[in-house]
């Protein structure tokens, strides 16, 4: 089993080839190509490799599938005693997108 973790906006994530991963809206068209290279761990085959902070040579390419809003969120906010009372929600962007593969020296795994 194949898999990285990855350092990606802020967010570390475990990332497999093949999957599909949302993301924080990336501002690029769909059917572009997103390669990653804060690539904090690297586990194939059994082989861990741990960057110190990042892999040098690791990539990790990916195609973004399409943009999307995640679930609303509602945010009640309230002062006891004072009546002040406001609501109201968010809906984060998001980007979803496909890994398409990993790449280790430019030579794909």
């Amino acid at each position: 089993m194949t898999y990285a973790i990855v350092d990606i906006s802020g967010h570390q994530l475990l990332i497999k080839p093949g999957c599909y991963y949302d993301l924080n809206k990336i501002p690029l068209d769909i059917g572009e190509m997103v390669l990653f290279n804060k690539i904090l761990l690297l586990n194939h085959k059994g082989l861990v490799k741990i960057g110190n902070p990042c892999l040098n040579n690791v990539r990790i390419k990916a195609t973004i599938v399409r943009h999307l809003r995640a679930k609303k969120i509602t945010v009640f906010k309230m002062k006891s005693k004072k009546r002040v009372r406001c609501k109201y929600g968010h809906r984060q962007e998001l980007t979803r997108l496909v890994v398409n593969s990993i790449y280790i020296n430019n030579t794909k795994i």
